[in-house]
């Protein structure tokens, strides 16, 4: 009876570990580590390298937005014997990153979206399409810079202006509109605490968000251009986001 009660006790602990495990532990929900980077980074070099410099991504329309527009495809990583699966932080296996390529012209590197920030708003333009229906154009609000616009909330049905949580800082960055009707986060805070923080060689002209990838595993998804005058960070929606780096 003892042997029984030693023998059952390691499936018992088992059992209790899986049911308390916290939700925000597992692997799914972690930040992808510098490991999950560099080995998915090396993935993609030894597959440039075994396919004549082609690189293993997800075919887009060419008006993808930047940042979201090369999604690493793991199935052609797999097929060349680089990887046996995709991180547990990826949305392939399960995770709430989606992994992308910047830099594809010169230097592809790896770096992750986060798909909530998608979640939320892809909610929000449910809501604005269900308005534009309704009353034939869209929620603008007051003009922020050229061309973008607050969204007035309170015709969405939302309480409080409308924000998501940055990857960076974890403060609320607020969801904006362009006059082309899409939304987009402003990472302007962000920006400026990178500049305060980092050294950097950006000019006007320059594409800043990049000062964020730089310094940092995240991407800024649904963000417009900004560049840098009087050393803050501005808004520059007319810069040729695919060529401007720096």
């Amino acid at each position: 009876m003892k042997l029984m009660k030693i023998a059952l006790m390691p499936l018992l602990l088992m059992a209790l570990t899986g049911c308390l495990y916290p939700n925000d532990q597992l692997a799914k929900n972690k930040v992808p580590n510098q490991q999950q980077l560099e080995t998915v980074q090396n993935a993609v070099e030894q597959y440039q390298e075994q396919t004549s410099n082609y690189l293993p991504i997800k075919t887009k329309p060419q008006d993808t937005p930047i940042f979201q527009k090369y999604l690493l495809d793991f199935s052609a990583l797999k097929q060349q014997g680089l990887i046996s699966e995709a991180p547990g932080t990826a949305f392939e296996n399960g995770g709430h990153y989606q992994y992308v390529l910047i830099n594809v012209e010169e230097n592809p590197t790896v770096k992750v979206l986060d798909l909530r920030t998608s979640e939320t708003i892809r909610s929000i333009n449910t809501k604005i399409d269900v308005y534009k229906r309704e009353n034939g154009y869209p929620p603008f609000g007051k003009e922020v810079a050229s061309g973008i616009y607050e969204l007035k909330y309170e015709k969405l049905g939302y309480d409080n202006p409308l924000t998501v949580e940055s990857p960076y800082s974890q403060k609320n960055l607020p969801v904006l509109i362009n006059d082309r009707q899409e939304l987009v986060i402003d990472y302007r805070k962000d920006i400026y605490q990178f500049m305060e923080g980092n050294d950097h060689t950006y000019e006007k002209g320059d594409d800043l968000r990049y000062l964020l990838t730089d310094h940092s595993p995240f991407v800024p998804g649904y963000s417009p251009p900004y560049t840098i005058e009087d050393g803050e960070p501005v808004f520059k929606p007319d810069l040729d986001e695919n060529t401007n780096r720096s």
